[in-house]
């Protein structure tokens, strides 16, 4: 047998999964890292903890399995996207903590460039929005504010990258300083159309160029490791949300992926048109594969799986995250309850990072019960804003939404989903889906798969859940909905 080794760094853990032949798990392993937060609004990693974390679960998943480095063929790598990480060249330590995603600080960085009338400067070229989420103003601030920096990068010593780069780097003790399409085309640097570094762009945010990594294909080889013994090809890189679009076999133009976990992230495939967007969304690189770059529309939302949580961690409601849903159904719906979980500011298609966490409709018959279902209800409304943005860019009709992640074991939530939507949800067999598209991503490399037929052989379905509500039941849904959306925003302006 030839497995794949995936590294799947997210957000709040690191894990492993081996994929064999078939595309099936053989085995993970999963270790959580603490999450940071020097101010409100603020979200830091220790870099040295997500690279002891990754490195620790690829050596475990192989123990556990009982295999050897000779028996991988390539490892894949996926990532958070956004997170920005600097690192001195030649003595390999970080210089700051990682910024995450998640990061609000350089919201008035983004005002000002807006106010500067640079906002359709940016679009045009990178496909996104000027947003605090995005790594080139977190490059910008760490430039800004970090001793020394910016001596490092004039000495050709400074490194600072998004964490494939920062995996890539220390996997190959330091011989490879790269990143792929999907990642640069996350940083308000890298233009979509030239396929490079953007000068104007990086001049705009004072970021010298020349200190960005290489950018290569999303499959391919690019290296190898020792790191776990007898050395492996790294053979496909993708950014999480672009790695699932690809394991969920979404290579048509008009499919569409959502994957529920901290936040919740939906992509729509467009193939080689890279369609810009009149709707508050984004335009992505979804890989490059073959020599040939397809293209993706993209609506993030900040706080999908995050607000159940909120509910166990802060609110105290639920002990576990899987209680979430038999306390949601012990009431027939959330009893005029609506949740607006903005807690780190609102994404697509509304972008405004001022929005503020607002729970609306509470009277005195309100009850535990329904701020769970009010919750759960949230991660789907969001999802619901975005796909309507999608199919207004796109001029598509939704005919299904492929899911994955954590939180689509929730039967209630799927359901909910594909009631306010009016499609098929379709639940696949193979839920870790950006593991998966990172192994599909490195395995088409070494030629354990040919292609895309081969990938949609691979890929099955566990279950559909089919619309029940009518659609006047779930307009008026929505519009609850938006209301409440509308008295979230701008509170910490």
């Amino acid at each position: 047998m030839s497995y794949i080794l995936a590294l799947d760094q997210g957000t709040t853990s690191s894990r492993a999964i081996i994929f064999d032949a078939e595309g099936s798990i053989v085995g993970m392993a999963q270790q959580e890292f603490p999450q940071i937060y020097p101010q409100p609004g603020w979200v830091e990693h220790d870099p040295i903890a997500i690279w002891n974390s990754q490195l620790s679960v690829a050596r475990e998943v192989l123990q556990t399995c009982g295999l050897l480095c000779q028996d991988i063929n390539a490892i894949g790598i996926t990532n958070q996207r956004e997170t920005t990480i600097a690192w001195d060249r030649d003595t390999g330590h970080p210089i700051h903590n990682a910024i995450v995603w998640q990061d609000r600080r350089t919201a008035g960085q983004c005002d000002q460039l807006r106010a500067d009338g640079k906002a359709d400067l940016f679009q045009s070229r990178t496909g996104l929005v000027l947003d605090p989420y995005f790594s080139g103003t977190k490059i910008k601030w760490i430039l800004d504010h970090v001793p020394g920096a910016r001596d490092l990068a004039a000495a050709d010593r400074l490194c600072i990258g998004t964490v494939d780069t920062w995996l890539i780097w220390k996997l190959t003790n330091g011989r490879q300083y790269c990143t792929d399409v999907s990642n640069a085309s996350r940083t308000l640097l890298y233009n979509m159309h030239s396929h490079g570094w953007d000068d104007e762009l990086c001049t705009l945010l004072n970021v010298p160029p020349e200190i960005l990594p290489d950018v290569v294909p999303s499959s391919g080889v690019i290296g190898e490791t020792a790191l776990l013994g007898t050395p492996v090809p790294i053979a496909g890189v993708a950014g999480d949300q672009q790695a699932a679009l690809f394991g969920q076999v979404c290579t048509k133009p008009g499919m569409v992926k959502n994957t529920y976990g901290t936040g919740c992230f939906l992509l729509m495939n467009t193939g080689t048109n890279a369609i810009p967007s009149t709707n508050r969304l984004l335009t992505t690189i979804a890989w490059k594969l073959n020599n040939e770059t397809q293209y993706a529309l993209e609506g993030s939302v900040f706080v999908g799986g995050a607000v159940v949580q909120w509910l166990r961690d802060q609110l105290g409601l639920i002990a576990s995250s899987s209680e979430v849903e038999a306390l949601a159904s012990q009431v027939p719906d959330n009893g005029g309850v609506t949740i607006v979980p903005a807690f780190t500011g609102l994404g697509a298609p509304h972008w405004d990072p001022y929005a503020r966490g607002t729970i609306v409709g509470l009277t005195r018959g309100s009850n535990a019960a329904h701020i769970a279902r009010a919750a759960l209800e949230s991660i789907a409304y969001q999802s619901a804003d975005v796909i309507r943005a999608m199919e207004a860019d796109a001029g598509v009709e939704l005919k299904e939404v492929r899911v994955d992640g954590g939180a689509t074991a929730n039967n209630l939530l799927m359901q909910f989903q594909a009631d306010i939507l009016g499609v098929p949800v379709v639940r696949p067999v193979v839920r870790e889906t950006t593991a998966l598209g990172a192994a599909y991503l490195a395995g088409i490399a070494v030629e354990q798969w040919t292609g895309f037929d081969d990938l949609s052989q691979l890929w099955q379905k566990e279950r559909i859940f089919e619309p029940q509500k009518s659609r006047s039941d779930a307009s008026a849904l929505m519009d609850s909905w938006a209301a409440a959306v509308e008295r979230s925003k701008g509170w910490d302006r």
